[in-house]
């Protein structure tokens, strides 16, 4: 990654608006927000056309947000990356209405890519977002330096660096219905074709249990039982114990 242009390294303090020529200190809450947005880019322009005169020149996300509030005096406490990506576009916008390269290319985070905002950026200026964002800004900034005729630039036109460290890689897509559907019909059969555990033998039946119990025969006749003594009648009639 190329080194970050040195003469935003230090921009002007905000503490010394009031003084001859400084920006009156306004916070950004107490503005319209389109009219806050709007002069930022504004100011962001020329500090992106700056880098853009020097070959391989970069401006991060923090150097471009210090500059554009010291230049306007609209500051602001939330961090760049929650409305530096509106002024951004705002500015690609403009360049692209010029019909030149896009300045926001020029403008990195501190790992070296335009960061997502990027994208949206370049879909709002000419319709469509890159599928790379930082290979698509790598293109984009060569010919900024070419357009702006950079200090150092190769007599050969020069050539497109990617600034990023890591390269963007694509969601796996899910897997297809059928192919889980399938999955887990071969599951639920492997389950289904297992072999059934052994029983364990059962013990023999006790006297009392409720499983050993026999019901009545309903057709059986009942048993003759003597009047007097209430003892059950042998096949004979006669009570053996009182007649």
């Amino acid at each position: 990654m190329s080194a970050p242009d040195p003469d935003l390294s230090s921009p002007a303090d905000p503490s010394t608006a009031g003084e001859a020529g400084a920006p009156e200190v306004r916070d950004a809450s107490s503005m319209e927000y389109a009219e806050s947005r709007a002069a930022w880019a504004r100011a962001a322009r020329p500090v992106l056309e700056r880098a853009a005169g020097r070959y391989r020149a970069l401006v991060t996300l923090t150097q471009l947000s210090k500059a554009i509030q010291a230049d306007t005096g609209i500051t602001t406490s939330q961090p760049p990356a929650k409305w530096l990506g509106d002024v951004l576009t705002r500015v690609a916008a403009e360049c692209e209405s010029r019909g030149e390269p896009l300045l926001s290319s020029l403008c990195v985070t501190a790992q070296g890519s335009v960061g997502p905002a990027y994208a949206g950026a370049v879909e709002h200026a000419r319709g469509e977002a890159p599928a790379d964002p930082d290979e698509h800004a790598a293109s984009e900034r060569l010919e900024c330096y070419r357009h702006w005729q950079a200090t150092g630039l190769p007599a050969d036109g020069g050539t497109a660096l990617r600034t990023a460290h890591f390269a963007t890689t694509a969601k796996k897509a899910p897997a297809p219905r059928a192919t889980r559907a399938a999955s887990a019909a071969t599951s639920s059969a492997t389950r289904t074709s297992k072999p059934a555990a052994p029983q364990a033998p059962r013990g023999p039946r006790l006297a009392g249990d409720a499983r050993s119990t026999r019901l009545p025969d309903p057709h059986a006749k009942p048993a003759r039982v003597c009047p007097t003594c209430f003892t059950e009648v042998p096949a004979s009639g006669i009570c053996d114990y009182c007649d």
